[in-house]
């Protein structure tokens, strides 16, 4: 197998999808002809041609308008949004009809479509180009959010997210896309959506994180095994609907949950995923339930975006908090 950066394994998984189905059809800004601000169309359209891979205006409404419509005709459109920060437009489309249309239509039509955009800090973007917006999407009765966290996940849940008969927003943390290199095979095979991946099982704490904030998590996961605490450490991957059986699970045997995600806290998808322990996993919890995310303000410019974004040591001084209870 090859060595892919996540980028790549985007675009591996893209041009597998269009060489599968002829239905798949993939536009949004700079796509075609510059291959994606990030590359991450790169080759499409020599490969599949300009009816099936296309440039569009700079028009958000419009693209997420058009790949509802697409869908709705039989279409299995892939919308790229350039950053999640302009994604805020594309909600009236996505609330108001995609994720809509089979509960609309009662069952007659779907919406298979794909709202692909980058998310994230980590990159010293300007403004708008760094913005997390899982948990407004994922409010939305109807729509699937996914955010993969690897290369090899990245393909195979693009895949899924493809070739499944109702909306996916798929969110790609800007910063992983060429940060690491993971062996990818291009055979295919989806990975499931609405489950996460347990990375590793340890008896004292649960880690729960996803994207780009699983790299400081994996590091704390770590050293803190270093010290001689064991940690299980969950990668929701799929934000809406989440695997709260998995997450129950794991948290009724450590007894202990700390949520970490980019996004600000409050309202952020940590906190729907704390109500759900604190329903589900209550008469197991020797601690409180700790959240480490983002702060309450915009994603602030270069200068200051490694304060805002989770640090290693800021997840590593909760889980010690944690420890604390007993």
């Amino acid at each position: 197998m090859t060595e892919r950066t996540l980028v790549e394994a985007v675009n591996l998984a893209l041009a597998h999808a269009m060489d599968d189905d002829e239905a798949v059809v993939v536009f949004g800004e700079d796509v075609a002809v510059n291959g994606g601000v990030f590359r991450a169309t790169a080759g499409l359209l020599a490969r599949f041609g300009p009816e099936r891979v296309l440039d569009t205006p700079l028009a958000e409404a419009l693209i997420s308008g058009i790949a509802v419509g697409m869908a709705a005709q039989g279409l299995r459109p892939v919308a790229e949004i350039q950053f999640a920060g302009f994604a805020y437009s594309c909600i009236d489309q996505m609330l108001n009809h995609a994720a809509r249309m089979r509960y609309r239509t009662r069952g007659r039509l779907s919406c298979p479509m794909v709202l692909r955009t980058i998310c994230g800090g980590g990159i010293h973007a300007p403004e708008h180009h760094s913005e997390s917006p899982e948990a407004m999407f994922g409010h939305i009765p109807g729509l699937r959010v996914v955010i993969p966290s690897t290369p090899a996940r990245a393909y195979g849940l693009l895949l899924a997210a493809i070739r499944d008969p109702d909306p996916v927003v798929f969110l790609e943390p800007t910063r992983l896309y060429r940060l690491f290199r993971q062996e990818v095979e291009d055979d295919g095979m989806a990975l499931p959506l609405d489950s996460c991946f347990v990375e590793q099982e340890g008896d004292d704490l649960t880690l729960i994180s996803w994207g780009s904030t699983l790299v400081e998590v994996r590091e704390a996961a770590q050293r803190l095994e270093a010290e001689g605490i064991g940690a299980t450490l969950i990668d929701l991957a799929t934000i809406k609907p989440f695997d709260a059986e998995t997450v129950l699970e794991a948290v009724a045997h450590t007894g202990r949950c700390l949520i970490v995600h980019e996004a600000p806290l409050s309202g952020g998808w940590a906190a729907e995923v704390a109500a759900t322990v604190a329903e589900g996993a209550m008469e197991h919890l020797l601690a409180p339930i700790r959240r480490v995310t983002g702060y309450d303000t915009p994603m602030p410019l270069a200068q200051l975006e490694r304060h805002y974004m989770p640090s290693t040591q800021r997840i590593l001084n909760a889980a010690h908090e944690l420890m604390e209870y007993t």
